[in-house]
């Protein structure tokens, strides 16, 4: 079996509860860093780990920290992405739940790296239990002494930092670094043009930088184990552990803690116990509902990290796995995911907020048998012209798995498709699309 490197094991039970993590060597990493690093090193260190972004873009974790500002001319903030609105994605709510204290652990370890005195974490509106979870360690850590002012006579230091617990409003598209800065200060939540980058201009023009639950929570068993120790667990160029989130047709599904570069075969068979009624696989998204699916012929090849991931056309994401047998209607699930990104598009960029809509109304003509093949290369278009031309990755979001379907089933909807259409071409408006099409386009 896989070991997790992490302070403490899925056996202990209450970890929740301070005084049992603290049993268990709960923040001693904290101390340490505190007791006999530099900020200089704490970085330094986190860089030669190799861990990148549990939230699903792979940034180098140590690099984010290092472009935050030296001095004190501004306030300085650090946000916590706990939304977790991706479908597929349940990692997060585990540890608020199971083990809060080894994110605030590793929210103070950042804290005092980058200078940071006040952190938000941020938990979307749906999450109530788990806001109410994370509140309650965070007070638990403030009777304690390990946060707020009481930190000083705690460790004998004169680093201190405040954590504030903030609920959001329930949209997707906070989970996207700069909506969340702006929801946080009470507008709507829009993505913001990048540069400037947080890092110079973020929560109220002050330097932010903007870490994932997970990310967050690893950082302590870094300082514990030392970065030659950790960038040796799992795959080279994406080092670690990741708690991989099995959902699905599957037979035991969950949450696991494994080193990156897994075989997705061993993960899905000998972790997740295979399919029920030992179906076949016919499609498995790998790391949320955004990333490009992964073919069964592909299966036995591919590994669970984001570089071996590159390699088939999709990415890890959130690691959030979603397995489909034989029997699921692929175009029905991609008619699912384009109703929710429609859905949850803010609307301020128009590829995003018309193509979405477009996308939609595309895939419930092929799940009602009225498209045709055409109406395939259109989707794919559509898609095509939203990637790229957006704010914020929502758009990507939503294209990267109708052209991932798109590419490598491409015969179960033309299937869905009726082939023999008539079409009237209209060449003196675009010259490439049905009459049909135009009208149910710009409906």
């Amino acid at each position: 079996m896989y070991s997790a490197p992490h302070l403490v094991i899925p056996q202990i039970h209450n970890l929740h509860d301070i005084d049992v993590y603290l049993a268990n060597g709960g923040y001693n990493s904290l101390r340490k860093v505190l007791s006999t690093m530099s900020t200089e090193d704490i970085i330094n260190e986190v860089k030669a780990s190799g861990l990148r972004g549990r939230g699903g873009a792979c940034f180098s974790t140590g690099m984010k920290w290092s472009f935050m500002p030296k001095g004190n001319d501004k306030p300085k903030y650090l946000a916590i992405n706990g939304d977790e609105s991706e479908p597929g994605s349940f990692k997060d709510r585990q540890i608020l739940e199971y083990n809060p204290h080894q994110m605030i652990e590793g929210i103070l370890i950042a804290g005092y790296a980058m200078g940071i005195t006040k952190a938000f974490i941020y938990i979307r509106g749906e999450y109530h239990k788990w806001v109410v979870c994370t509140q309650r360690a965070v007070q638990e850590a403030y009777d304690k002494g390990f946060i707020g002012e009481k930190m000083k006579s705690t460790f004998g230091t004169s680093f201190s930092m405040d954590i504030v617990v903030h609920k959001g409003a329930g949209a997707y598209v906070c989970g996207e670094e700069t909506s969340l800065m702006s929801s946080l200060e009470g507008d709507r939540a829009y993505p913001r043009i990048k540069p400037p980058f947080p890092a110079n201009k973020g929560l109220w023009g002050c330097p932010t930088t903007i870490n994932n639950v997970e990310t967050l929570a690893t950082v302590p068993a870094i300082i514990a184990l030392g970065a030659k120790a950790y960038s040796e667990i799992g795959a080279a160029k994406h080092t670690g552990t990741l708690l991989f989130g099995l959902s699905g047709h599957i037979n035991k599904p969950g949450v696991y803690e494994l080193p990156t570069g897994i075989p997705l075969k061993e993960l899905i068979y000998d972790i997740g116990g295979g399919i029920p009624g030992g179906k076949k696989i016919k499609a498995i998204i790998p790391g949320g509902s955004s990333m490009p699916p992964i073919h069964p012929d592909e299966i036995d090849f591919v590994r669970m990290d984001n570089e071996s991931l590159k390699e088939f056309g999709s990415y890890i994401g959130t690691a959030g796995v979603m397995v489909m047998d034989e029997d699921t209607d692929l175009v029905k699930v991609l008619l699912r995911l384009a109703h929710f990104y429609h859905h949850e598009s803010c609307g301020q960029c128009t590829p995003c907020r018309e193509g979405c809509g477009w996308m939609e109304k595309i895939l419930k003509r092929l799940v009602k048998g009225e498209a045709s093949v055409q109406d395939i290369d259109l989707l794919f278009s559509v898609a095509s012209n939203i990637e790229g031309n957006t704010i914020c990755a929502l758009g990507e979001g939503a294209a990267w798995p109708v052209k991932g379907f798109l590419k490598k089933f491409r015969p179960e909807f033309e299937k869905r498709a009726k082939a023999n259409r008539d079409f009237v071409s209209l060449n003196a408006v675009h010259g490439k699309y049905s009459t049909r099409d135009q009208l149910i386009i710009h409906s």
